[in-house]
């Protein structure tokens, strides 16, 4: 089965494959950005299976269903808070993306559809991001036996080209 990753300039909310992977916060209840949106499309039988799972930690991910949405699955993670002083900061981030694969694995899920984790309000640099997302997915895929297909879905051209830039960067794809 072919494996690929592909970066498309698109609106998350909007995409139709098996999940879709939420920058959410600890709490997962909802908040701004891909998460607020994420929230509103899918509308509020997302928040209650949210208030079930007891949050989630930095760098894990924890799946529920996605109602209203055109996928089947919201896995949602929650990537770090940016702070140049402190360190682990992109072993945090490589694990959500890594761990949000595993999750669809685990469900038997085919196709995954990815945001720039943490690059809006968690203020982590843009292409340092992008970077560490392409390659934990372009590594952790070929592992994967179920998931033949990931998207990153860039919600405008800057993110888009951090994200086209890191696969030119990633020698082994």
């Amino acid at each position: 089965m072919d494996k690929s990753i592909e970066i498309i300039l698109d609106d998350i909310t909007k995409m139709n494959t098996d999940a879709i992977v939420n920058a959410a916060n600890r709490s997962l209840l909802g908040g701004g950005g891909v998460d607020g949106a994420i929230h509103m499309a899918a509308g509020k039988e997302l928040v209650r299976e949210c208030m079930t799972l007891g949050g989630c930690m930095t760098g894990e991910a924890k799946i529920t269903s996605a109602y209203k949405l055109p996928c089947k699955y919201v896995i949602h993670t929650v990537g770090p808070v940016y702070d140049e002083n402190v360190k682990g900061q992109d072993k945090l981030l490589e694990n959500c993306y890594v761990n949000s694969l595993k999750l669809a694995e685990e469900n038997n899920l085919e196709t995954v559809s990815f945001s720039a984790i943490s690059t809006g309000a968690y203020g982590y640099p843009i292409d340092e991001a992008c970077q560490i997302a392409f390659s934990a997915v372009a590594k952790t895929l070929p592992q994967l036996k179920r998931v033949r297909k990931v998207f990153f879905v860039c919600f405008n051209q800057k993110v888009f080209d951090a994200f086209k830039k890191a696969e030119k960067n990633f020698k082994n794809y």
